[in-house]
């Protein structure tokens, strides 16, 4: 395999990845030694459909693909490393990111973008079905990256640590390449006697039009930042802030203009977006769950995952905003993100405390189903990040 350069590296990040063992110096510089990808995956015809997990394992992060029948069902395919490390913020346990959007399928591009949180780095995979190949490790241009958003040929990557910062890149084929001057510190402190995992931003996303780009601070600013996305893909540097409260942690679209956030401190709430970036509140719903942080559609409805009750909180929304509760299903212990298929019939749940997950089928009035048993994905006991295809 043609060794891949490790490109846009952030200066302070270099020590931790030369610790690692994941580079080596060679005649033109640093590169990326990239050993083989994967484990054997099974022979004869497979699905075009899949379910991708990120194990977060510190001992070296992988995506470890599960094909996917018609009918939901789930058989592990191949474990991939990513050729980076897997962190944990102080203070998390089920939880090691806290963030949602750790990793990212792009359908339009059959892509596949994993966070490496303690190499500081991004590794973007080419999706055949199942089947992943490893294309390219990059610099995250920031410390501790936690998720990965994309509209058309851009993609943002968010990082916690050191009060936060986001930075750009352009999809090229198969490869990420850095937007100059893109990078944006948020400039936060963390809250003073607070665990890093609530005081650290949650996940970076898309308005549907691309022209916004949002940002959830959780405890770290209790806000939502809404920056403007110039021409040429690089931000306007003061984003608005949209003070919101109750930890926000995660956001997912109703309609261009609509969106609902999930509020860690036990609350969904639907806004308007305008197109000066300002949130204007139109409901909001209480899960009556513990760490209620991560939000998912699917289909018609929308869950959320409530990390301290062990469930998935069901939601539906009218267009004006009005939110109805549709009731709470049990998971395996530590609920963290999740991920629906794209015709929003079967939902995906990451459970944090043994590294499981639990399949569901979504009935036509929102109700879940549980699919087969659960599966244990080796090594991904506190990891994030799930994607379906």
């Amino acid at each position: 395999m043609k060794p891949l350069y490790l490109e846009n590296p952030n200066v302070k990040v270099l020590p931790k990845i030369l610790a690692s063992g994941l580079l080596f110096a060679g005649a033109t510089g640093l590169t990326a030694a990239l050993p083989a990808a994967a484990s054997a995956a099974p022979l004869g015809v497979v699905s075009a459909h899949a379910v991708y997990v990120e194990t977060d394992d510190s001992a070296g992060n992988q995506v470890v693909s599960y094909e996917r029948t018609d009918t939901g069902a789930l058989t592990l395919y191949a474990t991939y490393q990513t050729q980076g490390l897997g962190g944990q913020l102080d203070g998390s346990v089920v939880d090691h990111q806290a963030s949602e959007g750790a990793l990212l399928y792009d359908a339009d591009h059959q892509l596949l973008f994993a966070t490496n949180a303690a190499s500081n780095t991004v590794t973007v995979f080419s999706v055949h079905g199942p089947n992943l190949e490893l294309r390219q490790v990059i610099g995250s241009g920031g410390d501790f990256p936690v998720s990965v958003a994309r509209h058309g040929e851009l993609v943002y990557v968010l990082n916690a640590r050191e009060g936060g910062t986001v930075s750009g890149y352009r999809i090229v084929g198969t490869r990420l390449d850095p937007i100059p001057g893109s990078t944006i510190e948020l400039g936060y402190t963390p809250v003073t006697g607070a665990t890093e995992f609530t005081s650290t931003p949650g996940q970076v996303s898309f308005s549907p039009d691309g022209t916004q780009l949002l940002v959830t601070t959780k405890a770290l600013g209790e806000s939502v930042l809404v920056f403007h996305v110039e021409q040429r893909g690089s931000l306007d540097a003061n984003p608005v802030v949209n003070p919101v409260g109750n930890v926000p942690f995660a956001v997912s679209f109703l309609s261009p203009q609509k969106l609902l956030l999930a509020e860690a401190g036990g609350d969904v709430a639907s806004f308007t977006l305008d197109r000066f970036g300002n949130l204007h509140a139109l409901d909001s719903v209480p899960t009556n769950q513990a760490a209620s942080c991560w939000i998912v559609r699917a289909g018609h409805y929308w869950y959320v995952s409530n990390a301290g009750s062990s469930t998935v909180s069901g939601f539906s929304a009218k267009y004006t905003g009005a939110l109805t509760d549709l009731g709470n299903t049990a998971t395996d212990p530590g609920t963290v993100d999740a991920a629906a298929t794209p015709s929003g019939g079967y939902l995906y749940v990451q459970t944090g405390l043994d590294g499981v997950v639990d399949s569901y089928q979504v009935a036509s009035d929102g109700a879940l189903t549980a699919i087969g048993s659960p599966i244990t994905v080796a090594g991904a006991a506190g990891g994030e990040g799930i994607a379906a295809s």
